[in-house]
């Protein structure tokens, strides 16, 4: 008598995610399929994958055929990617195809925020994930730039009831910057900058998403409330320079997530340092350490330092993203890092526990 599935699943029940410490078997097992051939019997796996870029592949593979040695068999294994979510509390359930959400925040402006907001994006989109952009920085609007001319502008749907946003590369993106004119200043109070917000979230056909982005402006001011009091932000990723003026505020943001209950996930730090590209030489232009130390007193994960390079700021002016531009650049090698670490992280959080119970309705 053969192999059956009920064996190889039953082998298998020791084998557990090794990220998240769950076993494949209570739902990255997709698929058991046992074949007969000339040579012996077969096994066909599908195993869904956390996050996009998963780095424990190799390990979790590895653990995977050992626990089907003992039944002598060939072992075939596709993987596949599939983003864990929670459902969201239905007060907060604007968003329903929308599986993370993943705010990129600095309490300061002019440390690169929306740099990594676009890279990161467009990084995991790279790595096979389904991701958006929500830019909403009311009063400095600046993605659209970064990313270029769209393949779709933004209009609204056939229906004429929702608005389709715009779609670069694959990316739908929304921001206030399709609807003031060039160079037009947003002079809005509180109450409007919630209403249009709002209405990002609730009108626009996002589609499927597994990652939607959102490049908050500087500050702790009424677009970060507007936003943790509407939706369920999965968790935050601080962006700083290595400066201690840079620190301060970053902290402060930080201090405004603990109270929405928002977890941080992580630590960029931005404008790391300078290399020549000349002659090698190494000079922390902004000081150093900065962003390692906040993740040591955070107690989260540094994602990344990002170095001074023109190729950068070259593609933020260009509409090309240098992890677009030159993907087999060091650059987008440490921007492609930080957007794996960072999603996984979040996969993580949606993985291993429930939506934070929220004290948002009582914040003002």
């Amino acid at each position: 008598m053969g192999v059956t599935a009920e064996q190889v699943r039953s082998a298998l029940a020791s084998v557990n995610d090794p990220e998240t410490g769950r076993p494949i078997v209570a739902g990255q097992l997709e698929g058991v399929e046992v074949k007969t051939e000339a040579a012996g019997e077969r096994v066909a796996l599908t195993v869904n994958l956390i996050s996009p870029g998963y780095p424990r592949r190799a390990e979790l593979d590895a653990s995977l055929r050992a626990a089907l040695d003992s039944l002598g068999v060939a072992v075939d294994i596709r993987y596949e990617l599939k983003v864990p979510h929670k459902p969201a509390r239905q007060d907060l359930n604007r968003l329903p195809t929308v599986k993370n959400i993943i705010a990129v925040a600095a309490g300061k402006g002019g440390v690169g925020k929306s740099t990594i907001s676009v890279n990161v994006a467009m990084a995991l989109k790279q790595l096979g994930a389904r991701v958006a952009i929500l830019d909403a920085d009311i009063y400095g609007p600046s993605v659209p730039k970064m990313l270029g001319a769209p393949n779709r502008e933004t209009s609204t749907t056939p229906e004429g009831d929702r608005i389709a946003p715009a779609l670069y590369r694959g990316v739908p993106v929304m921001s206030v910057a399709y609807f003031v004119e060039p160079g037009g200043a947003v002079i809005w109070r509180g109450p409007m900058i919630h209403k249009l917000l709002k209405q990002f979230l609730e009108d626009v056909v996002w589609g499927d998403i597994d990652y939607l982005i959102v490049d908050l402006p500087p500050g702790t001011g009424d677009a970060q409330l507007s936003l943790a009091q509407l939706i369920p932000i999965t968790g935050a990723v601080m962006v700083t320079t290595p400066q201690e003026i840079a620190l301060i505020d970053v902290r402060r943001a930080v201090n405004m997530f603990n109270k929405l209950e928002v977890p941080i996930v992580g630590v960029v730090e931005n404008m790391s340092h300078y290399v020549c590209p000349a002659c090698g030489h190494h000079d922390n232009i902004f000081a150093a350490g900065g962003g390692k130390n906040l993740a040591r007193e955070l107690n989260v994960p540094l994602l990344g330092q990002v170095p001074i390079n023109n190729q950068i700021s070259h593609g933020g002016e260009a509409g090309a993203p240098v992890v677009e531009a030159v993907p087999g650049g060091e650059q987008a090698r440490v921007l492609t890092d930080i957007a794996a670490k960072a999603a996984l992280a979040i996969s993580k959080l949606s993985a291993s526990g429930p939506k934070r119970s929220s004290l948002l309705r009582t914040v003002h």
